[in-house]
């Protein structure tokens, strides 16, 4: 993780109405979530229940902080500077960000104002709730698609699947470019007939910039544990290079851009 310390220069609330939101926490420094050096705000609440989720201290909107768009911007500005300089931007994530739109929109369009390469990292299933006003002040959608087949996205995520593919086509036809995530979970997401509709329907969008094929941790285990939740792939090990290289070969198949 890459620290980064703001400016000195006074940067007050940029103009716009204040929006409440609630905030997990913050990476001044995030590099694997859009291009550049990013500021990465990670906000609280979210639908969906996965299996391997290594943020479930995020499932609440109480969980996180309540503050205002303002003072989220303010802060922001003192980055802007370097953040332009290191060719990132703001990402918001989560939990999942589209739980509080309008809090989203607000940032994005302060973020634009301040000249920001802007990000939406999100599972895409609220993504009825991302509007074209939101969605233009938005440069790149980083989009998890966790699973392609129905049975197997609601066993990973207590959720249906049909709201996630109906947002990256309603993306695909407002040109809006994606970096797809797939985590990959040996005896859960490795159904490599099911990967490769995935990666024919990814490449049928003509907006796949980059595909990320992640190899399943056990990192956020630790806090299952903390908040007394049960852990059901706690017997599961991360998948193998091996495996990991076959699948990104099936997007690689389909003209898709892998990150090695």
């Amino acid at each position: 993780m890459t620290h980064i310390s703001p400016t000195h220069a006074p940067a007050g609330p940029l103009a716009g109405a204040s929006v409440r939101g609630w905030v997990h926490s913050v990476e001044t420094g995030g590099t694997v979530d859009g291009p550049g050096i990013r500021y990465v705000l990670f906000l609280a609440g979210c639908p969906l229940r996965c299996q391997y989720c290594h943020n479930p201290d995020t499932r609440h909107m109480h969980d996180g902080t309540p503050t205002v768009s303002t003072e989220v911007l303010a802060e922001l500005a003192s980055y802007a500077p370097f953040l332009k300089r290191a060719h990132g931007g703001l990402t918001i994530s989560g939990g999942e960000p589209l739980v509080q739109p309008e809090f989203c929109a607000a940032l994005f369009r302060g973020a634009k104002d301040l000249g920001l390469h802007t990000a939406l990292d999100t599972s895409g299933f609220l993504g009825s709730h991302a509007d074209d006003h939101l969605l233009a002040d938005v440069d790149l959608v980083l989009l998890d698609i966790k699973a392609f087949k129905e049975a197997t996205y609601r066993k990973l995520t207590s959720v249906p699947l049909r709201p996630t593919l109906e947002f990256a086509e309603r993306l695909s036809l407002l040109r809006k470019p994606i970096w797809l995530r797939y985590v990959l979970v040996p005896g859960l997401t490795d159904d490599l007939t099911e990967i490769e509709g995935l990666a024919e329907f990814a490449a049928g969008l003509e907006v796949v910039e980059r595909v990320d094929v992640l190899p399943f941790h056990k990192m956020g285990e630790f806090k299952w544990r903390e908040l007394g939740l049960p852990y059901t792939l706690a017997n599961t090990e991360p998948p193998s290079a091996e495996l990991t290289g076959q699948v990104r070969e099936l997007f690689r198949a389909r003209g898709l851009t892998v990150a090695s």
